[in-house]
């Protein structure tokens, strides 16, 4: 019979990649942690880790009861959050993963009008680059994920997780203020086939360059918007950004690409049944997103 603590300690470690690194998470010493998943390794029959020095990797064997394990880990602190409540003790964290451009755009409209509704919960963020975080919903590490998807790229498995839809984020062309195409209201795509180009996601540029046959030049790739701007007002190139990026930007020329109304989807996952106050945060994001959309 496998031990849901047991279960909990291995889904630590493979997200954590390490032994040591999972240890000083739950407050365990190593030594603890390791004799835990010698336990659980003879009650599955098998190995479930590789150990190296620098960190451990799953087998096959540890991979698929990680995945289960993430959801028997998350229906547990569910059940105790719901225990909680019946108790009147709401929960104190609320933990939410997201990425860069969310914590800037988004969130801080939220944050505040969050506190003044709940001011038991406190708020703890976890910086996220997607399409990472789903498997810290399912095992209930994450209270709330906030991440998105370029076109080109597909949407990761929901593992029976509620994914909601913020805002479709426009892309818009950004170009140097003294470049050729500056004066024209709208540029194709062709206009710029003997430029450079910055790219925060490839596949998404190669989506639209494969529409047209053209083989963009990639000059410089970083998910980093505030370099892509930097980088496009020194003339190093082209590129494309959301419109919640370059809103209120200066320095730049912005221009709508003919031909493609692609967007960037932005979306709020969370556990099927969810807490009142992650529901509530989860209002407060669409209330959000449908202004600035």
């Amino acid at each position: 019979m496998l031990v849901a603590e047991r279960l909990r300690v291995l889904v630590e470690v493979a997200h954590a990649g390490s032994i040591a690194t999972a240890a000083r998470t739950m407050g365990f010493t190593a030594s603890a942690l390791s004799q835990q998943l010698a336990r659980l390794e003879r009650e599955a029959g098998c190995a479930l880790l590789e150990r190296r020095a620098t960190g451990t990797s799953l087998t096959e064997a540890g991979r698929v009861l990680v995945r289960h394990g993430e959801a028997i880990v998350g229906e547990l602190r569910e059940a105790e959050q719901a225990l909680a409540a019946l108790r009147d003790r709401p929960p104190a964290t609320l933990t939410v993963g997201t990425f860069a451009t969310a914590g800037q755009v988004l969130l801080p409209q939220v944050i505040g009008e969050f506190r003044r509704t709940h001011p038991e919960t406190r708020l703890r963020l976890a910086d996220l680059e997607p399409p990472e975080g789903y498997d810290l919903v399912v095992s209930g590490e994450l209270d709330l994920l906030i991440t998105h998807r370029y076109p080109g790229r597909h949407l990761p498995p929901a593992r029976g997780l509620t994914r909601v839809p913020l805002l479709a984020d426009r892309l818009r062309l950004v170009l140097p203020p003294r470049h050729p195409a500056a004066g024209k209201d709208e540029v194709k795509l062709v206009d710029l086939a003997a430029d450079d180009w910055i790219s925060a996601d490839r596949a998404c540029l190669d989506l639209l360059a494969a529409r047209d046959g053209i083989e963009p030049r990639i000059a410089y790739e970083t998910k980093d918007y505030a370099a892509i701007l930097a980088l496009v007002r020194a003339g190093l190139g082209a590129a494309l950004v959301p419109a919640t990026v370059v809103r209120d930007a200066d320095g730049i020329v912005v221009r709508d690409l003919a031909g493609s109304t692609l967007d960037r989807e932005i979306h709020a996952v969370h556990r099927p049944r969810p807490a009142a106050h992650v529901s509530a945060l989860v209002g407060l994001l669409t209330r959000v997103a449908s202004r600035l959309s």
